[in-house]
Parts: structure tokens; C-alpha cells; sequence
């Protein structure tokens, strides 16, 4: 889309207006009823994409409504949006860029331009570079200063350096190399560091620092920090020449990298078409290829573009991404939902819902358009979770007889990831059994039926027509991780498209952070600064520094 164009909004349309009338006569239905009117309807309505099955039989939605979500979503121009995208041109309209996360998986083949250039042969050079020194650290052929072999290795990064490859190394731990050890360390506060470097052992200990331009604040004060631990150990690893054994980078800037002492031969790259968020299968997920193998990697790789291509084919009607994103929207902006629920039945998964919260949010919390319009309608959905029955026994009772509507993704794999006697097959059942509770919960007369006295009827009758969709997949393996990013990166790409917002930059994190570099000079100063907040800032301020005795 041109920046400079004025742009419709997509409420104003036919399209939208056809959708909202249809609304009308679906928002006071409920889910008992549509089931009884359709009993073919959880077989009828499902998706299969890749190895990722989706069953969204327990929306709030008839068979009208998918045909006018699609008319909304061809309408925003949709299909040639995926296309941009996939086509290099630069969709990412506030800072000039191309969005090419797709190109991180593509086979080699594969031909994708950024400004003429098919971006694709420098990907592979990247990843086996990367492959390469996988390995020699996997196998022991790569050693720290003092010849010994590397057994931790602790990634430093912040957002998407951090949140990625830490969400994947959980994810796929089965798949990882259990005789070695990783880590992640990202807030500032120094107490992240302290506990992921106390017990360990310098000599022993490969730092990965990423990022970009090598200037991060957090990850740049971390790193000199783990750099101090180092060089300051009693291990006789005092020698500056030790740093390039025990840092790599992940990075773009060889000048920064060299200055701080690791070897630029070690320096991998990425490229300014590759945000943050969506950067995992680059070389951000440097860790996670030492943990899991270049083979599993490729795998995950896989996994991601099996979606791609689903996602850039399949029509869209039949496309998860664009049902699942068009559903976020059929909730956000006509039933008024204001949050996203994703709730993974494994434990493996314990941090998907961490990393899916700076996807969908950073990406899609904004409230204008590409022309710099207001948007007339709710964006980006708050997105929160936690895995399987630890959930149920937290905040489920809000899911089922709460006054908020919560859209809800179930997301479960038909094989354990450890055949522990009958554990899974309880997990499994309660997933199954929470959706179905959900939707059509329990009725006043079936609570009375089994004997409760009237006066405690109410309290546990439940009203459901609560809205889930129901994902499975065969396993957790690095493929499958790869497919189920995919599809929510794509999702968070339909909605913002529907929007018309740029889902690719994030100027919103940048004030906060100018203004803490503004105050860290004013906390650390040895005379009273001049202080020139508001009144509440001012106070904070001078509170910590007499705690601080300054």
C-alpha cells in the first residue's frame, strides 16, 4: 500500500456492513443450538494445513459467516498483501523495509528479491555457517580459553533475541543435547544474570550475544557485565584474549563486535528485513541449533515453510491463518473482546504463550493506519496463557462463569512427549473436556436434575457459548513448532492487514527507553541533578536516590 494514499476505512465498506448485519442475528445464538441444528457441524467445520489440524466447530459462527469474513478480507486487499510480502516489496511502510521472515526457511532454491537481489543464497550461507559452528561446539571441537570443553551456553538478547529462541529451546528439549546446558538472560536486571552465571564454571561458559546493531542497552549491559565475570575469575581466564573463545554475536555491526573483543569470524548476520519478533529461524536462534542440531533446525525450518506455502496458496477460505485472523477480528471488533486466550496441553510449551504475546502485541497494538489515521476500530487483542490443567486450577473459573468473553485456542498433539504411564490420555481429556464445558457449559435445569437445592443452583450452572478453536497436532517436534509459529505469525498478518496498520515496526517501545537514558545520569549522579519531570517522577526519583544514599 502507498503510505500516502489515503485509505478507506474497512467499517465503510459494503463488505463490512454486510458482515455487521449478519452479526446481528448470530450474536444471541447459542452454541447448543447451532450444534443441534448442524449435528455434522464438528466434522464439517475444520482445516487441515500442514500436520496442523484445526477444528473451529465451537465458534460463535453459522455457515454464513466465513463467506463474509472472506469478503471483508478480500475487500482489505488480503491476497495482495500476502503476495507483497512474499514478493519483497516493502509492506513495512514506516521504516522503508521489506518483511521477509519467509525467506529465513525457504528451500535454496527459492527466489525472493529485496531491490533486485534474491536474498535466499546469503540465508543458506548464514545458516551453514552457522551449522558449522553448531557443531564443533556440540561435538567438542570447539573449547574456551583453556582447552576445556564449552557445557553451557547462555544466549543474551532482549524481545525477539531473547524471547524466541528461549520459547523453542523449552519447546524442544526432547530434541535438544541433554549433556549440555542452556540459558537465557535478557532483563536488566542484574539479578537475571547473577543467577544464570552463579553456579558456573567461566572456563566452561560460551556467552551469544544478539543483537543487531550491537548498541541494545540491556543486552549490551549484560554482555559487559558477563564479560567482566570472565575476565575477573579465579580461573585463569584473566587474559583479554579469552573473551573471543567465550563470545560470539549475533549482529550486523563488526565494528562493535570487534571492539568488544570477539573475533568478527564469529559474528553472524541477519538483515534489517528480518524483525526482531519474527526472527527466531535466523541467526538469533544460534543457541537453539547448538542445543537441538543443524537436522532438527532444518526440520523447524520446514515446519515454518510448509505453512508459508499454505498460507500463500491455500484459498482463503480454507487457509488457517486467515480463518484464525479473520476470527480474532469477528471477536475484537464486532462481540468487543479485548483479550486472547492460548492455552498449549503440554509442558514443553510453557513459554509459547510469552512469545506469542510479543508477536501479536507488538505487532498489532497500534492505533493508526499506513496513511497515520486513526484506526476506527480495536486493534491487537491482549494475548496471556499458560499450559494444560496448571491453568484450570488458576484462572479456567473466569473462562467459564466470568462476565468477559475470552476467545480461547486449545492447542494439544495426539503423542506425548514422555509415555508416562496414562498421563497423557488425562491431559488430552481435559483438554477435550474444557472446550466442550466451554461451549456448552450447564444448564439451570441440569444442575436442579442432579439434586443441588435451588438457592445453590445459580452459582454452579454455567452459561457457555464461550468460543475455542481446538488445534491438534501429531507430536511436538521441531516441525510441528515450526508450522504452529508459522500460523500465528500469519494470523497476527491477516488481522493487521483487515486493520490497515503496519504490523512490522514498534516505535511504541522507543519513549520509555529514551527517557530511562535521560534518568539513569540523574539516579547516578553525585550532586542533587536538576530535575525536570512532572511532580511524580521528580518524587520517585529522589526517593531511590536517599535509599541509594545519594
Amino acid at each position: 500500500m502507498d503510505r500516502m494514499k489515503p485509505m478507506d476505512p474497512i467499517t465503510a465498506t459494503p463488505e463490512w456492513l454486510a458482515l455487521a448485519r449478519h452479526f446481528e442475528t448470530v450474536r444471541d445464538r447459542h452454541l447448543r443450538d447451532l450444534f443441534a441444528e448442524d449435528p455434522r457441524r464438528g466434522e464439517t467445520m475444520t482445516l487441515e494445513a500442514a500436520d496442523l489440524f484445526l477444528d473451529y466447530s465451537k465458534q460463535r459462527i453459522t455457515a454464513e459467516t466465513v463467506p463474509l469474513l472472506v469478503a471483508v478480507a478480500e475487500r482489505a486487499g488480503l491476497r495482495r498483501r500476502i503476495d507483497a510480502m512474499f514478493n519483497g516489496e516493502k509492506i513495512n511502510v514506516t521504516e522503508d523495509r521489506a518483511v521477509l521472515h519467509v525467506a529465513l526457511r525457504a528451500p535454496e532454491d527459492a527466489v525472493i528479491e529485496v531491490d533486485g537481489a534474491n536474498v535466499v543464497p546469503e540465508v543458506h550461507a548464514v545458516l551453514r555457517k552457522m551449522a558449522s559452528f553448531a557443531e564443533r561446539v556440540r561435538d567438542g571441537s570447539w573449547t574456551g580459553y583453556t582447552g576445556r570443553r564449552i557445557r553451557t551456553v547462555i544466549n543474551i538478547g532482549i524481545g525477539g533475541s531473547d524471547l524466541g529462541p528461549a520459547m523453542a529451546y523449552e519447546a524442544l528439549k526432547d530434541s535438544s543435547l541433554r549433556e549440555m546446558d542452556f540459558r537465557f538472560v535478557s532483563n536488566v536486571d542484574g539479578t537475571d544474570l547473577f543467577e544464570a552465571v552463579h553456579p558456573l564454571d567461566p572456563a566452561e561458559t560460551l556467552f551469544i550475544v544478539s543483537s543487531k546493531t550491537f548498541t541494545t542497552l540491556e543486552t549490551l549491559t549484560n554482555a559487559r557485565t558477563a564479560r567482566g565475570w570472565l575476565l575477573n575469575s579465579s580461573h585463569g581466564l584473566g587474559d583479554e584474549a579469552a573473551v573471543a573463545k567465550h563470545f560470539v554475536a549475533v549482529s550486523t555491526n563488526e565494528s562493535e563486535v570487534r571492539n568488544f573483543g570477539i573475533d568478527p569470524a564469529n559474528m553472524f548476520e541477519f538483515w534489517d528485513w528480518v524483525g526482531g519478533r519474527y526472527s527466531m529461524d535466523s541467526a538469533i536462534g544460534l543457541s537453539l541449533m547448538i542445543a537441538i542440531g543443524k537436522n532438527h533446525f532444518r526440520e523447524m525450518l520446514d515446519g515454518f515453510h510448509a505453512i508459508d506455502e499454505h498460507f500463500r496458496t491455500a484459498p482463503l477460505e480454507r487457509n488457517m491463518p486467515v480463518l484464525m485472523g479473520m476470527l480474532g477480528v469477528w471477536y475484537g471488533d464486532l462481540f468487543g473482546a479485548e483479550t486472547q486466550a492460548v492455552l498449549p496441553y503440554s509442558q514443553h510449551l510453557v513459554r509459547f504463550p510469552d512469545y506469542l504475546q510479543q508477536l501479536e502485541m507488538e505487532s498489532n497494538g497500534k492505533r493508526v493506519r499506513l496513511d497515520g489515521s486513526p484506526v476506527e476500530m480495536q486493534t491487537g487483542p491482549t494475548v496471556w496463557g499458560t499450559p494444560g490443567t496448571s491453568g484450570q486450577h488458576a484462572y479456567y473459573q473466569l473462562l467459564h462463569q466470568g462476565t468477559k468473553l475470552i476467545p480461547a485456542d486449545f492447542i494439544g498433539f495426539l503423542a506425548p512427549s514422555h509415555e508416562v504411564g496414562q498421563h497423557h490420555d488425562l491431559l488430552m481429556a481435559n483438554l477435550f473436556a474444557q472446550t466442550e464445558a466451554l461451549a456448552f457449559g450447564r444448564t439451570h435445569e441440569e444442575v436442579e436434575a442432579e439434586g443441588v437445592p435451588a438457592w445453590l443452583a445459580p452459582h454452579k450452572e454455567m452459561p457457555g457459548n464461550r468460543p475455542t478453536n481446538t488445534i491438534l497436532a501429531p507430536a511436538l517436534t521441531p516441525r510441528t513448532l515450526g508450522e504452529l509459529v508459522a500460523l500465528y505469525e500469519h494470523r497476527v498478518f491477516t488481522m493487521g492487514t483487515i486493520w490497515g496498520i503496519d504490523s512490522f515496526d514498534q516505535w511504541g517501545v522507543e519513549l520509555g527507553k529514551a527517557l530511562a537514558q535521560r534518568i539513569v545520569p540523574e539516579l547516578q549522579a553525585t550532586d542533587e541533578p536538576d530535575l525536570r519531570h512532572d511532580s511524580s517522577t521528580n518524587a520517585l526519583i529522589r526517593r531511590y536516590r536517599s535509599a541509594r544514599e545519594r
